[in-house]
C-alpha cells in the first residue's frame, strides 16, 4: 500500500472524518487491522484564513506547498487536501508538489457524471462559492453548477465559521440548509448537491434532501484516495 498524506486542519472536524473514514474502509472483518499509514500534516487555520480574507492567495499557496513538502519529506508516496476552499489554489500547489496530489473537485465530478448529474447545486464557504474551480471543471463534462442566493451563501458562510467549524451542530441550523436546499430545488431545479465544504457533512448526514442525492465530497474524496493507495507500485 501507498503511504497517504493529508494536510488536516483546514478544519479540523473533517480532518477527524476523514481519517476515520480511511480506516473504516480498510476493515474487512479479519481483525488483521491491516491499515494504510497516514501522515497528517495539520494546518493552522487562522493563519490560512488570514491569507484568504486578506486577500493574499500568494501567501496561501506558498503556506500550503510547505506543507505538502513537509508531507512528502516525512514518506507520503501521494497527498490530499482535507478541504474544498484551498483547492482555489490546486493548479498552483499541484504545479509545486513534487508528489501527487488527488483533487476533490476532479473525484467529485467523476462521481457525478458516473450519476448522470446535469445541475448540481454547490454548498460551500463563501470563498468556494464565489470561485470558479467547481463551475469551470463541472462545465467541461456538460454540468452546470448552480449557486445559492447571495443571502443563501451569506448564511451558509457565516453558519460554516460560526458554528459547523468548530464543532458546533444545531438542529435549527440543520433545518435552515435543509431550507435553503428545498428553495434551490423550487426555483433554480437542481438535481444534487455539492457538500463542497467538507464539514457540511457532519451536520446534512442524509444522502438525500428534497428528493436529490447529496455529493459528499468528502465519502467521494476518501473512496479516491483509498483505491490509490491500493495500487500496486
Amino acid at each position: 500500500m501507498k503511504k497517504i498524506g493529508l494536510i488536516g486542519g483546514t478544519g479540523p472536524e473533517a480532518t477527524v472524518d476523514y481519517y476515520k473514514a480511511i480506516i473504516d474502509a480498510f476493515k474487512d472483518g479479519s481483525g488483521e487491522m491491516d491499515y494504510p499509514e497516514i501522515i497528517i500534516y495539520s494546518v493552522n487555520l487562522g493563519k490560512l484564513m488570514g491569507f484568504m480574507r486578506s486577500g493574499n492567495y500568494e501567501g496561501a499557496i506558498a503556506y500550503l506547498s510547505e506543507a505538502i513538502a513537509r508531507l512528502k519529506d516525512a514518506g507520503a508516496d501521494f497527498a490530499a487536501i482535507t478541504a474544498n476552499t484551498p483547492h482555489i489554489f490546486f493548479d498552483e500547489i499541484n504545479g509545486q508538489a513534487g508528489l501527487p496530489l488527488i483533487s476533490i473537485a476532479e473525484v467529485t465530478r467523476a462521481e457525478a457524471l458516473r450519476r448522470n448529474l446535469k445541475r448540481p447545486g454547490l454548498f460551500g464557504t463563501g470563498f468556494t462559492m464565489d470561485a470558479s474551480f467547481y463551475p469551470d471543471s463541472f462545465r467541461l463534462k456538460g454540468m452546470e453548477v448552480v449557486l445559492p442566493a447571495k443571502e443563501d451563501r451569506e448564511l451558509l458562510h457565516h453558519k460554516l465559521f460560526s458554528e459547523i467549524e468548530l464543532g458546533i451542530f444545531k438542529d435549527e441550523t440543520r433545518e435552515l440548509l435543509i431550507d435553503v436546499i428545498g428553495k434551490m430545488v423550487q426555483q433554480q431545479q437542481i438535481d444534487s448537491l455539492i457538500l463542497g465544504c467538507t464539514e457540511f457533512p457532519l451536520i446534512l448526514t442524509g444522502p438525500f434532501y428534497h428528493g436529490i442525492p447529496m455529493l459528499n465530497t468528502t465519502r467521494i474524496h476518501v473512496d479516491a484516495l483509498v483505491a490509490y493507495c491500493r495500487q500496486m507500485p
